[in-house]
């Protein structure tokens, strides 16, 4: 496959601080390894993927689906033969930055953090995450990862040139991250849209027939399951044909990126960062079935009544806490108050806020804004 792709741990650009080797742990097993002990990481547990845990027991929460994508991660990794160790590490990596309340979450607090001239990206907030906040070491600050997951973590989904941000200057702007790390985004959007499916037919908001109507390679998939198995309940018919599902996109992503290599000539770990664009890619085909599955997402789940309620309301709700951060900073825990001098208030308000977990955040909102929205304030 692409061994010759491979990004060598021996080239790797080290840490931030210089640490002596493990004798048996390599410096992208270690990395793995920090990032699934870290507090960041066990936070997942209570965050919304996209389902509300209200709801049933059973729905995907941030921290199954992150399994879930090193899962395909791994597999991805482990047939096109290069490195697995960095390729799970960022896999693990991936959604540590999100806040409470899933995508509705992040964009709220973008939309309070263009106030002041700035913004919110989760992918950015992990970074910050991995480099300061976790404090799990007495020789440096954060988890101390090697720069490959950083600059992986930095560019999961989009690559920037010299200058576009500048804080991100030292991650080789304008150059492509190893191909471990280019597998990660589009792992995420296999893993998303059939974890999606599969939690939206538990929910009863859609059917087998309903994603065939949409989706022409799902459609042959469950025409073939069908026969093969007429004996069987809708419910195991559907779980057959979403774990077929899941192998086609697999398996176009392993085929699209191998083409991919093939005709860019790329024949070294090295070569791989020079090129005009990304290696990672799914077939044509694979391609429009991924696209295709967003858009049955979002016409039949993502806008449902029965989501839209709840987003809305959570939506309200941080805008309301981050206000009230704002106007009475005093109530942010000590370690937040006393980097006041360091970073803007809007700032350290938002990094409060994005590193609550949903129940967390509740249990602040009602003991601040408990009464209709209103503060409470200690009586004077």
């Amino acid at each position: 496959m692409l061994a010759r792709l491979r990004f060598p741990v021996a080239q790797s650009r080290g840490r931030r601080y210089p640490e002596p080797p493990h004798p048996y742990r390599n410096p992208f097993r270690r990395d793995r390894d920090r990032i699934v002990h870290s507090r960041a990481f066990r936070r997942l547990e209570a965050k919304t993927q996209v389902f509300t845990q209200g709801l049933s027991d059973h729905f995907r929460n941030r921290l199954t689906h992150t399994i879930e994508v090193s899962q395909i991660s791994r597999t991805l990794a482990n047939v096109l033969e290069i490195d697995e160790d960095l390729t799970e590490a960022l896999a693990l990596a991936h959604d540590i930055g999100h806040p409470p309340f899933a995508h509705a979450g992040e964009e709220e607090l973008n939309r309070q953090m263009q106030r002041f001239g700035d913004r919110f990206d989760h992918n950015l907030h992990a970074l910050r995450i991995v480099e300061t906040f976790e404090q799990r070491y007495a020789r440096f600050p954060g988890l101390n990862l090697t720069f490959e997951v950083r600059e992986g973590m930095v560019k999961h989904s989009h690559d920037f040139g010299p200058g576009e941000n500048p804080q991100l200057d030292e991650y080789l702007p304008g150059l492509r991250p190893p191909l471990e790390a280019q597998l990660i985004d589009l792992a995420d959007e296999v893993a998303y849209n059939t974890a999606d499916l599969d939690d939206a037919f538990s929910a009863d908001m859609l059917t087998a027939e309903d994603v065939a109507e949409c989706v022409p390679q799902y459609r042959a998939i469950l025409a073939t399951v069908e026969m093969q198995f007429p004996g069987a309940t809708g419910r195991e018919r559907f779980h057959e044909s979403l774990r077929q599902l899941i192998d086609l996109l697999v398996s176009g992503l392993i085929q699209g990126t191998v083409e991919q290599a093939r005709q860019a000539g790329a024949e070294s770990a090295e070569q791989v960062r020079s090129l005009p664009r990304r290696l990672a890619s799914f077939t044509a085909e694979s391609a429009e079935t991924s696209r295709q599955l967003k858009l049955f997402l979002h016409a039949k789940v993502y806008g449902a009544p029965a989501l839209t309620a709840g987003r809305s309301q959570s939506v309200r709700m941080v805008g309301e806490l981050f206000q009230f951060f704002l106007d009475h900073p005093g109530r942010l825990p000590p370690g937040y108050r006393e980097q006041a001098g360091e970073e803007p208030l809007y700032r350290l308000v938002c990094d409060y806020i994005a590193g609550m977990t949903d129940s967390f955040f509740r249990r602040i909102y009602e003991q601040h804004l408990g009464n209709g929205g209103n503060p409470t304030l200690p009586q004077l």
